[in-house]
């Protein structure tokens, strides 16, 4: 291979934020689009993206119920129609009998409280988020847990 295919290559971390980032397009969630990648030895476990239950109604049919209401961005997580994508990611997992014990998980954005302690509980070992979420208790979980947590930064 020549070194010009080698340097326009992406690494594995530029890789899957933007599958990440392109699973997010999928959303349905009227104020943040999210996607997450489940890994684990450089292969696609699972995938999810925040947005309502299969065959509900979504958000821009019925309007956002935390926007209505007023609730700021990283609060109130149960006034929400949605799950989140590493929720998603982690239910698509279970579905099909896919092990995720040890993964990787790639989100466009950092986990909530919620997220933090579904991750922790289904043996996921590193977390690489790309934007940063307002949630102090959800780092602190994370940080007891061991889990590394790694914010993906693009090469330059």
């Amino acid at each position: 291979m020549n070194s010009a295919v080698q340097d326009a290559r992406p690494s594995w971390d530029e890789y899957f934020m933007t599958l990440a980032n392109q699973v997010a397009t999928r959303t349905t969630c009227l104020r943040r689009g999210v996607g997450a990648v489940i890994v684990k030895d450089r292969r696609i476990l699972a995938t999810g993206y925040n947005g309502v239950p299969s065959g509900l109604a979504h958000c821009a049919e019925t309007g956002c119920l935390r926007q209505q209401l007023g609730v700021p961005s990283g609060q109130r997580h149960e006034i929400c129609r949605g799950l989140h994508a590493e929720q998603n990611a982690i239910i698509q997992a279970a579905r099909f009998g896919t092990d995720i014990d040890g993964a990787s998980i790639y989100v466009n954005t950092q986990p909530c409280v919620v997220c933090a302690k579904m991750i922790i509980n289904a043996g996921i070992k590193e977390i690489v988020y790309q934007n940063p979420y307002p949630d102090e208790l959800a780092m602190q979980l994370l940080k007891e847990s061991g889990i590394l947590m790694r914010e993906f930064r693009p090469q330059d």
